[in-house]
């Protein structure tokens, strides 16, 4: 998962993408990006680590211009090398710099279509670069230096038939202007939004709409699927339907994990949509566990607190914060490598013992995805003395691995892949285990927004909406992405990396 934003504005655009970048950080927490756009010429900083951590006050000066765009990354395959943080430009047509979230399903045949039709080269594994240099082809056959919208409508247009998979994207071209863009199935989020200056009206697009309200934009609404966003760089704003059949099917992990509470996607509030999670779940087990003795609810911090509260309240039993989070540990979820995930759980989180001696707690969490903190996480509340533990789940079990830009993807990492529930509780340790139906799921968020009659839930049914992934392809990400296969590439970018130090 990662975030993106752009900016075509009246002023300097510098702080503003920083600022943006910054709440998007809980997106993606391995590499940040941005490139500005200043008397066509593209000014660029990216490096791996923290937002605060990659842009110091020498490189915000030099990140000159009003417009451009940035990113915030985690790597879902291969290489987490700096080579691979985004933004990525062209210098032809035009010059063209480009972000992306999301993951194309058709990236290996794209390879060799790219390299054999357009007589271009990528550099790097990332499927972002495949993408930004099929969309400069499409765009090589325009006419004149300036473009026109229809131009560029009709090379995403061309983009969307060649491609498959879920992507958002913006990209700055030199000399024209921001063009944004939304898979046709809307799996991956994008809005637009508009601040009004004494200059002149400037736009920005983001992946959630916390990114705009931090510095200061109103949001529009958000860039349907299929739909792209052409701002030229005096800001007048042209949109289209560029998709042929566009179906709205939104990822629901977006609202199950990824985006921040105060985030609106896809007209839905985050924070009414956990809410209304937390209800069916508290619902679902005063009716399958009415015979347990619970005495405490007790949240997994922090995207399952709006869930625990109304899990209590349904519940009618106390609510307790009965862990204490280090904020400045990262997600571990998002964390690559297991190893990794398990040394940070203990560091990241401490029980607050009172609230567990002698008590049957249920601690309530967004998801299981691996196992790792949740087992650690039963240890902790054991060690501190509680009687029984029981662990909900606001999510239905994740059987199957994620295509579409979320780090799910080996199904033998999965926790719940070819087990039942009553073997999944016995491996996090667990006196009890219930997890939301997928029909709960679906509905809770709905409510939010009925137009919306179906999401993206692969990760629990395997349905893809794409329609294009079989088990080959599905065994070909699992061997590239697995966490041996990023410790392989990790330790080989180490040696090359020592190698390029020796030759210095």
């Amino acid at each position: 998962m990662c975030g993106i934003v752009g900016i075509v504005g009246k002023g300097p655009v510098n702080q503003a993408l920083f600022d943006a970048l910054t709440v998007l950080q809980h997106r993606g927490q391995d590499a940040a990006g941005m490139m500005t756009i200043d008397d066509g010429m593209f000014h660029l900083r990216k490096a791996n680590g923290l937002v605060r951590d990659v842009f110091r006050n020498r490189h915000m000066y030099r990140l000159t211009g009003n417009s451009g765009i940035g990113h915030v990354r985690y790597p879902t395959a291969g290489s987490s090398s700096s080579a691979e943080a985004q933004p990525f430009y062209v210098n032809s047509p035009y010059g063209i710099a480009f972000a992306h979230n999301g993951n194309l399903t058709n990236a290996y045949e794209l390879e060799e279509e790219v390299f054999r039709i357009a007589r271009r080269h990528i550099n790097t594994t990332s499927d972002s670069e495949l993408l930004l240099n099929i969309f400069a082809h499409e765009l090589q056959n325009c006419s004149g230096l300036t473009l026109e919208p229809e131009e560029v409508f009709k090379a995403v247009a061309n983009v969307h038939r060649r491609i498959r998979g879920a992507y958002a994207v913006v990209a700055a071209i030199i000399g024209n202007g921001m063009v944004a863009f939304r898979d046709p199935y809307g799996i991956r989020p994008l809005v637009l939004g508009k601040r009004k200056t004494d200059g002149g009206d400037e736009y920005m697009v983001a992946s959630e709409s916390v990114a705009l309200d931090s510095v200061g934009f109103e949001l529009i609404r958000d860039v349907a699927p299929g739909e792209a966003v052409f701002v030229t760089e005096n800001g007048e704003l042209h949109t289209q339907q560029c998709a042929e059949n566009p179906v709205h099917a939104p990822c629901i992990f977006e609202f199950v994990y990824f985006a921040r509470p105060d985030s609106f996607i896809d007209g839905i509030s985050v924070y009414a949509s956990r809410v209304n999670m937390g209800r069916k779940l508290g619902q679902k087990i005063a009716r399958e566990w009415a015979d347990l003795d619970i005495d405490v609810v007790i949240p997994i911090p922090e995207t399952s607190m709006d869930i625990a509260l109304q899990i209590a309240q349904e519940l009618d039993v106390p609510y307790r914060q009965g862990y204490v989070k280090n904020r400045y540990i990262g997600r571990t979820f998002i964390m690559p490598g297991q190893t990794m995930r398990r040394k940070s759980v203990r560091r990241k989180l401490n029980a607050i013992s009172s609230e567990f001696k002698g008590k049957n707690v249920l601690l309530v969490d967004d998801s299981i995805v691996r196992g790792t903190t949740s087992e650690q996480i039963i240890e902790m509340a054991r060690e501190s003395g509680a009687k029984k533990v029981y662990f909900a789940s606001a999510a239905p079990a994740i059987r199957f691995p994620n295509v579409y830009g979320i780090d799910m993807p080996s199904a033998n990492e999965l926790i719940a892949h070819g087990r039942d529930i009553d073997e999944i509780c016995e491996l996090i340790g667990a006196d009890g285990l219930i997890y939301q139906d997928i029909e709960d799921l679906a509905t809770a968020v709905g409510e939010e927004h009925p137009t919306i009659n179906r999401f993206e839930t692969s990760v629990f049914d395997g349905n893809y909406v794409t329609g294009d992934v079989n088990q080959a392809y599905l065994e070909r990400i699992d061997m590239a992405r697995s966490d041996e296969a990023k410790s392989n590439s990790s330790s080989a970018e180490m040696s090359n990396l020592e190698m390029h130090n020796m030759d210095q």
